[in-house]
């Protein structure tokens, strides 16, 4: 996911409030919080399975290429073009399952200002996700600018606030003499290891997902060798520190089989303040947690399609849909994005259950960005062999063992991942294995398949035209 651009001169807290904004969200936390005491080990896994690995190979990419493009630039410079558009695609299609799983957090949120029982009511939940989405989407064809100053007020409401409260309202709920749901016992912290128990596990991606925004800006600060890498370990320790603590608290306050995925963070703020008295803030705090969630994700909406425009100028994609309007957005990309967008929302009407809509969508996303995630691992790699002495201010440490040894784990992790989003989770309701799966594989293929038909495409143009072999890299242009 690619977030809008930011003025030169950042430095070290500003970089990591970048990462912060992208990632830190109370409406990740249910996930994790379904396997109690044994979350730790599962994150301590996830962490370093994933987690530092990404960050690390994000500093070094961010440092040694720090060029506008991101992903794009970065797996372009490793092996090209395609390649490079596969990545950037993946980054702006991923979303188009991902907006669905946000909009529906922010409708049950605004449920909870209304009538809790709206939560699980499938047709306000889509009626209210694409009203929502579209006015955040007209909103986002007034430019960046726009875009960006909506995303700043929304990421303090949506993220900042929630964020903070679960954990303060959560430590004053159990100090008062509140009984935790999960009594602590050494057994506890040991995970139950199957393949359908640790399905979830999978869709730790995406409570981490955002750690390479850092190195997108790296030109953008004052000493990239020295601001990145301290931004992003900043940030690893503010996210590692949120994300486990405020999914414990959700599992010591919520039992965990009243734990939805949708609305489980909003049944945790009502059950505390309602324990201590201020029943009554649930509705504002809905409200704002709600409208601060539509502002937080207007950036998003038009971050990856403005990415993607990027890809059109060098040809491998149609020019036409890269086409700006007079405030430089692309219209025809960002439209797309809302009629996919807006067909996947629709999946909270075909699944009898919200949780399982909300966990499917979680499962593709996860899926697309794993593959975009395997490409830069993969790339950290090759442009140690092929760029060995390309100024890097950052360097993986330990030579290129050191490189193969992070670039590897993070590639191993990718698969591991990757594999498990197709086991369903054996604590929801997902019908017939067969279908789930082949429904979650035609998704992944529709969402990833655009370049190579795109590429196939330009071959063809290629050959009528009198040229056998049209290599888009000869032609390409990587934003300077």
């Amino acid at each position: 996911m690619t977030g809008p651009r930011r003025a030169a001169g950042l430095g070290v807290v500003g970089l990591a409030s970048i990462n912060l904004a992208a990632i830190v969200s109370v409406r990740n936390l249910p996930v994790m919080a379904e396997y109690g005491w044994a979350m730790l080990a599962l994150f301590a896994l996830s962490i370093l399975v994933f987690l530092v690995p990404i960050a690390m190979v994000a500093a070094e990419l961010g440092t040694g290429w720090p060029r506008s493009g991101g992903v794009y630039a970065w797996v372009r410079e490793a092996f090209g073009e395609r390649a490079g558009f596969l990545a950037v695609w993946c980054d702006y299609s991923e979303n188009v399952a991902w907006f669905p799983t946000v909009l529906s957090f922010m409708a049950a949120s605004l449920a909870f200002a209304i009538d809790p029982a709206l939560a699980s009511d499938q047709v306000f939940l889509v009626v209210v996700m694409l009203a929502f989405f579209w006015v955040t989407t007209v909103v986002s064809l007034r430019g960046v600018g726009t875009s960006t100053w909506i995303g700043g007020v929304g990421t303090i409401a949506g993220s900042i606030v929630p964020a903070v409260g679960v954990v303060l309202l959560a430590a004053a709920y159990l100090a008062s003499g509140r009984p935790s749901e999960i009594p602590f016992s050494a057994g506890a912290l040991v995970p139950d290891v199957q393949w359908g128990n640790m399905a979830f596990l999978g869709g730790i991606v995406l409570l981490f997902a955002g750690m390479e925004m850092a190195g997108f800006h790296a030109r953008e600060t004052r000493d990239p060798g020295r601001d990145v890498p301290r931004a992003i370990g900043l940030s690893v320790a503010v996210i590692v520190v949120f994300s486990v603590v405020g999914s414990l608290f959700l599992a010591m306050i919520v039992p965990a089989n009243e734990i939805s995925l949708v609305f489980g963070t909003m049944e945790l703020f009502s059950r505390v303040l309602d324990g201590l008295g201020l029943g009554w803030a649930v509705a504002p705090l809905a409200l704002v947690v709600a409208f601060g969630g539509i502002a937080h994700l207007a950036p998003w909406i038009l971050g990856p399609a403005t990415g993607l425009a990027s890809v059109a100028e060098g040809g491998t994609l149609p020019a036409r849909l890269g086409r700006l309007n007079g405030r430089g957005v692309p219209v025809a990309l960002l439209l797309i994005q809302g009629a996919a967008g807006t067909v996947f929302t629709l999946l909270f009407l075909l699944v009898p259950s919200v949780s399982t809509s909300y966990w499917m969508l979680s499962a593709v996303t996860a899926q697309i960005v794993i593959v975009m995630y395997g490409l830069m691992f993969a790339a950290v790699v090759r442009l140690r062999h092929t760029q060995p002495d390309t100024p890097r201010p950052y360097r993986i440490p330990g030579g290129l063992p050191g490189v193969w040894l992070v670039g590897g784990v993070g590639l191993a992790g990718c698969v591991f991942a990757f594999v498990l989003g197709f086991v369903p989770p054996s604590q929801l309701a997902t019908g017939d294995t067969l279908t789930y799966v082949v429904l979650l594989a035609a998704a992944v293929g529709v969402l990833s398949a655009p370049p190579f038909v795109f590429a196939a495409l330009a071959r063809r143009r290629a050959r009528r035209a009198g040229d056998p072999d049209p290599d888009p890299d000869e032609t390409a242009v990587v934003p300077a």
